[in-house]
């Protein structure tokens, strides 16, 4: 596959395409990293239990097991003291592109304003919305109108569940959910690996089941995985020899279909750290983040949660998979972001640091091996149909 994927649905997988993962591939072929404990990590995690019996229900709740997606609900999100909901909130514990530079967001300034001038040849006419989803503590939405004219028409909106922090800039609507029927850009940076899912694993007879988990971070196999999650797993992440792990994406697909469909028209980009069907990681990638270091995924509320995306079975009928090297490449503030000649050093120092700077950090966020080799998901909205009813924004 090439950097650059579109993306088809099927008539199996009704409002999904990408690449079909049935080809076999889905536990071989590459190197293991972030199995039930995480290879490098501090402390230990995924150590098995005996397998659960029958007397256990399905997510082991009453009895202190429960799958991998309910505790990373409750882990990240179930009290105050939910991991997603501390003060400090995520750039406390970790770094994205949004952190790395005010480049990223005047990247998505210039393709929200590209999407404007869009919707506008469409027949759009007043504001158009930016939504930036899982916006942590407003760091992007607020990098995104700093970045545009003073008069440009948009209506900012912050979707997150944790509350509002103090001094956001006014203009920005913060909620707990998407709005419905608005027309602009809707903007997911590193949302969809926090979505919670579950996790499975092929025990040594060969029947792919549940991995449950208590507080601690033990791990033991549970019930067989049936019913959706396990046609999910058929067609996208083919588990077939015992030992292999699987994050079951079927959550994620749904969040971000619903995200979309916010939309009355316009765009909807997913960035993420990510994995197509042919390249599935043998062991899965569940694991932990605290303070800036990795760590074992342990759900006590302690650490991030997070597993890289199965990027293309998100992936909805005709949208586009491009890497964030080249996503960012062909927007303005990354043309020309080349390292200044030495001489300017001599001539004007303070120009030069700045050329220099912004060189580092336009290389940083395109560069091979990190942030460069996100993907990003872009889906447009309403395009073809053109639009109607009302055009507020």
């Amino acid at each position: 596959m090439t950097d650059d994927t579109e993306c088809a649905g099927t008539d199996e997988t009704p409002g999904h395409g990408g690449v079909a993962g049935d080809d076999g591939t889905g536990c071989g072929g590459s190197a293991r990293a972030g199995a039930g404990g995480v290879q490098g990590a501090e402390g230990a995690a995924g150590s098995h239990a005996p397998e659960a019996g029958p007397e256990h229900s399905e997510d082991g709740a009453e009895d202190g097991w429960r799958g991998w997606r309910a505790a990373t609900e409750q882990a990240l999100y179930g009290s105050p003291d939910g991991f997603y909901l501390r003060p400090e909130g995520p750039a406390g514990h970790f770094r994205t592109s949004v952190h790395a530079s005010p480049l990223f967001a005047s990247a998505v300034a210039t393709l929200l304003r590209t999407t404007a001038d869009d919707l506008s040849d469409a027949g759009h006419e007043g504001p158009v919305a930016f939504v930036d989803m899982g916006s942590g503590r407003g760091e992007l939405v607020s990098g995104v109108l700093a970045a545009l004219p003073d008069d440009f028409p948009v209506r900012a909106y912050a979707v997150e569940r944790a509350d509002r922090p103090a001094g956001l800039d006014p203009r920005v609507t913060w909620l707990a959910a998407p709005p419905a029927g608005v027309s602009g850009l809707l903007f997911a940076n590193e949302w969809l690996d926090n979505v919670p899912v579950d996790v499975a694993e092929v025990d040594e007879d060969g029947v792919v089941r549940q991995v449950l988990v208590r507080p601690d971070g033990t791990e033991r196999l549970g019930p067989p995985v049936t019913g959706a999650d396990a046609e999910w797993l058929a067609r996208w992440w083919l588990l077939t020899e015992p030992g292999c792990r699987a994050e079951i994406g079927r959550p994620r697909d749904e969040a971000w279909a619903a995200a979309v469909g916010t939309l009355r028209s316009g765009l909807a980009v997913a960035v993420d750290y990510g994995h197509l069907a042919q390249a599935r990681p043998p062991y899965g990638t569940l694991t932990g983040f605290r303070a800036g270091r990795e760590v074992a995924p342990v759900p006590d509320g302690s650490c991030d949660l997070t597993a890289h995306v199965a990027v293309d079975a998100c992936a909805l009928p005709g949208a586009r998979l491009v890497r964030q090297r080249e996503a960012l490449s062909a927007l303005g503030p990354f043309a020309g972001f080349r390292r200044p000649p030495l001489a300017l050093a001599s001539t004007d120092p303070a120009a030069y640091l700045r050329a220099l700077s912004a060189a580092g950090e336009a290389a940083e966020l395109t560069g091979r091996g990190g942030l460069g080799d996100f993907w990003w998901l872009r889906q447009e909205v309403g395009r073809s149909q053109g639009l109607s009813g009302p055009t507020g924004g």
